[in-house]
């Protein structure tokens, strides 16, 4: 292996930013904190709590139930999230540029640790506005059902062993393809939405919490935890994905007015607001209705149609639907702006970096991811896109733990406007509890996620390395060194 090989491989991006000096490849700075962290809740309260938790609390064809015993499931999540958040939102204040994880990795571990990670996230975010899509089949169902119509079962659903007459997701898909309409209007556009339909989010979670709150029955705490822990900690790793979404906010970075600044306020204030909705909401679920009882397409509309509450019911179908919207938007932006950063950096083709000089916004990713996760959103299950979802973005967190480490020692220098406390305890607790709940996921998802990454080590091999703005015999390289 020749020396300039070596070094690509292994050199890690300058703090300051390596970027290609071709114009169209720069992103607008118009998002400010409230919208950042509008942004991060969006992404973060949505089908995990309207959908998921139902769904681990119920049990499936291959998972027992966790019953009442499903908000441990959210508290073992959040706290793994939690040390997570602190690792990003170090990075953030030290580095406001696209990419998320995978611009930390490069800087910290290197660039074959920042491949790694963003042709990770390619996938996972992608599959993410998938699964949150295909969430919205059962609450159109009882929505519809509440106001007098009926969705074709062979129309609301994939097939699965739980869904044995479903066939296409036709609501997922539309909204797929509404959502990529609405990034593509440009990220000032999309800030604007998001804020206001965020705060209507909030306001029904807490109208479902102030109601449901006088129609707790205790005797359906008990059995709490009625399959023992073992279901507990594996509906963590699902719920998982409810915990986070303040890692794709991150990922617009770049377009924040004072990144440096605004960026990691955003990402504590999101997740904080988010866990304390989640444990409220949660306990309001199971304690209206029997875990055993509860529809797991549909909790929350299920639970308050049995205490005699359909038309609230048709209320929480309804704001099930502007969830999906918000968070899909999140993570649609954030497959977009790791596409861009990986193509700016020379590891892609740098075709699909270009940015639309009217909108700002990277308009031939946004409209290629936007139809891949259409495409998935209509064919597959939710449980299977969520834990193929899940894995990667623990795989993420364990790199960035390790990565704000690493950065302490090799970057002590580097200004950082947020500092995590007792380094390096807290990002070795999210390094652990992040790899500890990826192994309570199912050797299928394993299986899948290591296909995705052969595919990918072939691509750097022959493409990415050969490329890289950091390599020496790289072309792009020479325009940056002159």
């Amino acid at each position: 292996m020749s020396s300039s090989v070596r070094h690509s491989i292994l050199a890690r991006k300058p703090v300051d930013e390596v970027e290609d000096p071709n114009a169209g490849h720069t992103l607008f700075k118009t998002l400010g904190l409230w919208q950042r962290t509008a942004s991060g809740v969006g992404g973060i309260i949505g089908v995990g709590i309207v959908t998921l938790a139902g769904v681990v609390a119920h049990g499936d064809a291959n998972n027992p139930a966790a019953g009442p015993a499903v908000v441990i499931s959210f508290l073992i999540a959040g706290l793994a999230s939690a040390a997570a958040a602190l690792a990003y939102a170090e990075f953030a204040g030290m580095i406001p540029k696209a990419g998320s994880a995978y611009t930390y990795g490069y800087v910290g571990l290197g660039e074959i640790a920042g491949w790694f990670i963003g042709w990770d996230l390619l996938l996972e975010y992608t599959v993410i506005v998938a699964v949150v899509a295909i969430g919205i089949s059962g609450y159109t169902t009882a929505f519809l059902n509440g106001i007098g119509l009926e969705l074709p079962a062979g129309l609301a659903s994939a097939w699965s062993p739980d869904t044995p007459n479903g066939a296409v997701n036709v609501p997922a898909i539309l909204v797929c393809l509404l959502v990529t309409w609405i990034l593509s209007r440009g990220a000032k556009s999309f800030g604007r939405f998001e804020l206001v339909a965020v705060g209507l989010k909030i306001l029904v979670i807490l109208a479902i919490i102030g109601v449901g709150i006088f129609h707790i029955q205790p005797s359906n705490f008990t059995p709490f935890m009625p399959n023992g822990f073992g279901p507990v900690l594996a509906g963590s790793a699902t719920v998982f994905f409810a915990v986070f979404g303040y890692d794709a906010m991150s990922t617009a970075a770049e377009e924040a007015v004072d990144g440096k600044k605004h960026m990691p306020k955003a990402i504590l204030l999101s997740l904080a607001i988010a866990m304390v909705l989640y444990v409220a909401a949660t306990l309001v679920l199971t304690g209206m209705q029997s875990y055993a009882d509860l529809n797991p397409t549909s909790a929350f509309a299920s639970a308050f149609d049995s205490v005699g509450l359909p038309a609230f019911a048709t209320i929480i179908s309804a704001f099930a639907v502007v969830s999906i919207l918000t968070v899909m938007l999140t993570f649609l932006l954030g497959v977009t702006r790791v596409w861009f950063a990986m193509s700016r950096d020379g590891l892609l083709p740098g075709w699909f970096a270009k940015i639309d000089t009217k909108r700002g916004v990277p308009q031939r990713v946004t409209w290629i991811a936007g139809l891949a996760s259409t495409v998935l959103a209509g064919v597959l299950p939710i449980r299977l896109v969520a834990d193929l979802a899940n894995i990667g973005i623990l795989a993420a967190f364990v790199v960035v733990c390790a990565a704000v480490i690493v950065m302490r020692r090799t970057r002590p220098e580097a200004h950082r406007t947020f500092r995590i406390p007792f380094m390096p305890i807290v990002p070795l607790v999210g390094l652990v509890a992040s790899a500890m709940l990826m192994l309570q996921l199912h050797w299928e998802t394993w299986l899948r996620f290591f296909i995705w990454l052969i595919i990918g080590m072939a691509i750097y091999w022959f493409y990415g390395r050969k490329h890289s703005l950091l390599n020496p015999d790289s072309p792009r390289h020479h325009e940056v060194a002159k």
